[in-house]
Protein backbone atom coordinates (compact mmCIF):
# COMPACT_ATOMS: atom_id res chain seq x y z
CA UNK A 1 0.00 0.00 0.00
CA UNK A 2 2.79 2.19 0.99
CA UNK A 3 4.28 2.21 -2.61
CA UNK A 4 0.85 2.88 -4.59
CA UNK A 5 -0.02 6.47 -4.32
CA UNK A 6 -4.30 6.12 -4.83
CA UNK A 7 -4.30 3.68 -1.81
CA UNK A 8 -2.25 6.17 0.24
CA UNK A 9 -5.22 9.23 -0.81
CA UNK A 10 -7.94 5.86 0.07
CA UNK A 11 -6.41 5.88 3.72
CA UNK A 12 -7.35 9.35 4.38
CA UNK A 13 -10.40 9.20 3.36
CA UNK A 14 -11.20 5.34 5.03
CA UNK A 15 -10.31 7.43 8.43
CA UNK A 16 -12.55 10.09 7.27
CA UNK A 17 -15.82 7.30 6.75
CA UNK A 18 -13.96 5.86 10.02
CA UNK A 19 -14.96 8.87 12.25
CA UNK A 20 -18.15 9.73 10.54
CA UNK A 21 -19.15 6.61 11.09
CA UNK A 22 -17.82 6.26 14.88
CA UNK A 23 -20.16 9.85 14.80
CA UNK A 24 -23.30 7.92 14.11
CA UNK A 25 -23.05 5.34 16.99
CA UNK A 26 -20.28 2.81 18.41
CA UNK A 27 -18.52 0.62 15.95
CA UNK A 28 -16.61 -2.82 16.54
CA UNK A 29 -13.58 -3.35 14.09
CA UNK A 30 -15.89 -6.21 12.08
CA UNK A 31 -18.69 -3.76 11.43
CA UNK A 32 -16.51 -1.00 10.18
CA UNK A 33 -15.09 -3.26 8.25
CA UNK A 34 -18.19 -4.33 6.58
CA UNK A 35 -18.98 -0.68 6.11
CA UNK A 36 -16.02 0.27 4.67
CA UNK A 37 -16.42 -2.54 2.18
CA UNK A 38 -19.56 -1.12 1.24
CA UNK A 39 -18.23 1.88 0.35
CA UNK A 40 -15.55 -0.26 -1.90
CA UNK A 41 -12.91 -0.22 0.31
CA UNK A 42 -10.84 -4.00 0.50
CA UNK A 43 -8.80 -3.98 3.88
CA UNK A 44 -7.59 -6.19 5.93
CA UNK A 45 -7.72 -6.23 9.89
CA UNK A 46 -3.63 -5.86 9.53
CA UNK A 47 -4.44 -2.53 8.37
CA UNK A 48 -7.68 -2.00 9.88
CA UNK A 49 -7.00 -2.02 13.35
CA UNK A 50 -3.95 -0.29 13.09
CA UNK A 51 -5.91 2.72 11.46
CA UNK A 52 -8.34 2.66 14.94
CA UNK A 53 -5.45 1.98 16.97
CA UNK A 54 -3.97 5.56 15.49
CA UNK A 55 -7.20 7.43 15.73
CA UNK A 56 -7.03 6.58 19.25
CA UNK A 57 -3.95 7.46 19.81
CA UNK A 58 -4.74 10.76 18.60
CA UNK A 59 -7.91 11.20 20.69
CA UNK A 60 -10.04 10.97 18.09
CA UNK A 61 -11.48 7.65 19.16
CA UNK A 62 -11.71 6.33 22.63
CA UNK A 63 -11.86 2.32 23.07
CA UNK A 64 -13.81 0.04 25.66
CA UNK A 65 -14.43 -3.84 25.75
CA UNK A 66 -17.34 -5.35 26.27
CA UNK A 67 -19.13 -8.66 26.03
CA UNK A 68 -21.25 -9.52 23.31
CA UNK A 69 -22.68 -12.81 22.47
CA UNK A 70 -20.19 -14.39 25.13
CA UNK A 71 -17.40 -12.85 22.99
CA UNK A 72 -15.15 -9.78 24.53
CA UNK A 73 -15.05 -7.03 21.72
CA UNK A 74 -12.99 -3.91 21.63
CA UNK A 75 -15.88 -0.92 20.81
CA UNK A 76 -14.57 2.40 19.28
CA UNK A 77 -16.38 5.58 19.67
CA UNK A 78 -16.15 9.20 18.55
CA UNK A 79 -14.50 11.52 20.96
CA UNK A 80 -15.59 15.54 21.67
CA UNK A 81 -12.58 15.97 19.76
CA UNK A 82 -12.98 13.77 17.32
CA UNK A 83 -16.44 15.60 16.40
CA UNK A 84 -14.96 18.80 16.38
CA UNK A 85 -12.35 17.35 13.81
CA UNK A 86 -15.29 16.03 11.98
CA UNK A 87 -16.93 19.32 11.81
CA UNK A 88 -14.02 21.02 10.52
CA UNK A 89 -13.36 18.71 7.80
CA UNK A 90 -16.94 18.51 6.53
CA UNK A 91 -16.89 22.50 4.96
CA UNK A 92 -13.06 21.52 3.29
CA UNK A 93 -14.24 18.01 2.31
CA UNK A 94 -17.54 19.92 0.69
CA UNK A 95 -15.00 22.28 -0.94
CA UNK A 96 -12.81 19.61 -2.47
CA UNK A 97 -15.60 17.55 -3.88
CA UNK A 98 -17.16 20.98 -5.62
CA UNK A 99 -13.74 21.49 -6.80
CA UNK A 100 -13.05 18.31 -8.13
CA UNK A 101 -16.48 17.34 -9.31
CA UNK A 102 -17.81 20.30 -10.84
CA UNK A 103 -20.89 20.25 -12.27
CA UNK A 104 -21.18 16.47 -11.53
CA UNK A 105 -22.54 17.88 -8.05
CA UNK A 106 -25.67 18.43 -6.98
CA UNK A 107 -27.30 21.94 -7.14
CA UNK A 108 -28.68 21.77 -2.97
CA UNK A 109 -25.45 20.22 -2.21
CA UNK A 110 -23.75 23.47 -4.17
CA UNK A 111 -26.32 25.83 -2.47
CA UNK A 112 -25.97 24.16 0.98
CA UNK A 113 -21.86 24.92 1.03
CA UNK A 114 -22.21 28.36 0.04
CA UNK A 115 -24.58 28.68 2.61
CA UNK A 116 -22.46 27.61 5.23
CA UNK A 117 -19.72 29.74 3.95
CA UNK A 118 -21.65 32.48 4.48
Amino acid sequence: MANDPTQRFFAGFMRIHILHHAGEGPIYGVEIARELGRHGYRVSYGTLYPVLHSLERAGLLASRQVVKNGRRRRVYELTDLGRRTLEELKPKIRELVEEVLGDAVEPNARADSAAAQT
